[in-house]
């Protein structure tokens, strides 16, 4: 049965996306068999899974307005040893088409079920706001993973996060819970990231990974070539970093 993860933060440009390819790319490194499904419709991690969005058949769309399975939607990125369940612009128009359809927020879930057992886990990235998207990988999810800079206001972004989750939690999705908090583009030589990193720890105890991904500019360049940095370039700390991490995640999980 796979691990079914959403990649969220009510705030933008923490790095969720590149949390998601990277993470699943270290995952498949570490013999693990990988979803992607991508529910931005700007569709930034298929295009860094290595997945050309303007070239899909079928997406994440047709899935939750249930016009296709996942089986006939999802596509493997050779280049990232990963399946995507891609979406493109289209997807911005499922937030109006799903507001009136029965079970809308549990589209996703459904769908999910079919291949639960194709894979180890499921990782959803979605967009920044909570948006009946969101509330789909919610809905669908075991747990939340959440990317965060150690920055003064990315603690206020957290505390609205873990709200948001408890009301999910209480209403529409008894299994989730937030699996940790990951510390990203973090520079050591900074001393406010330091006492942000600390603060975090003395808070949320275990919940936040020992992992820890730094800053790193391999790490930017990679979606321009259309690859996780994990693939781009191994031996860059950030690379690293993030293979360290899925193997953390595995360490959690098994």
């Amino acid at each position: 049965m796979a691990k079914i993860f959403c990649i969220a933060n009510q705030k933008g440009g923490v790095g969720k996306t590149t949390t998601t390819v990277n993470l699943a790319a270290g995952l498949v490194q570490v013999g693990q068999r990988v979803l992607m499904v991508d529910l931005d419709p700007q569709g930034n991690a298929t295009m860094g899974s290595g997945v050309d969005k303007r070239k899909l058949a079928m997406t994440v769309y047709d899935v939750l307005l249930e016009a296709a399975s996942i089986v006939d939607a999802r596509v493997h990125s050779e280049k990232s040893g990963y399946d995507v369940l891609g979406a493109n612009r289209e997807l911005s128009g499922a937030e109006i088409e799903l507001v009136p359809l029965e079970r809308r927020e549990k589209r996703l879930k459904q769908a999910l079920a079919k291949v639960d057992k194709d894979y180890d886990f499921i990782l959803i990235d979605c967009p920044p706001s909570l948006s009946m998207l969101t509330l789909n990988g919610l809905c669908a999810a075991h747990g939340v993973i959440v990317p965060m800079q150690c920055e003064y206001f990315a603690l206020e972004g957290v505390t609205d996060l873990v709200n948001t989750i408890k009301q999910v939690h209480a209403n529409l999705n008894k299994d989730l819970q937030i699996i940790g908090l990951l510390r990203v583009m973090f520079d050591p030589r900074i001393t406010l990231q330091q006492q942000v990193s600390e603060q975090l720890k003395g808070h949320f105890g275990d919940k936040v990974f020992n992992t820890v991904i730094p800053r790193n500019v391999r790490l930017a360049e990679a979606p321009s070539y259309g690859l996780p940095g994990v693939i781009f370039d191994p031996s860059s700390k950030g690379a690293q970093a993030f293979v360290a991490f899925a193997q953390e995640m595995v360490g959690r999980l098994l």
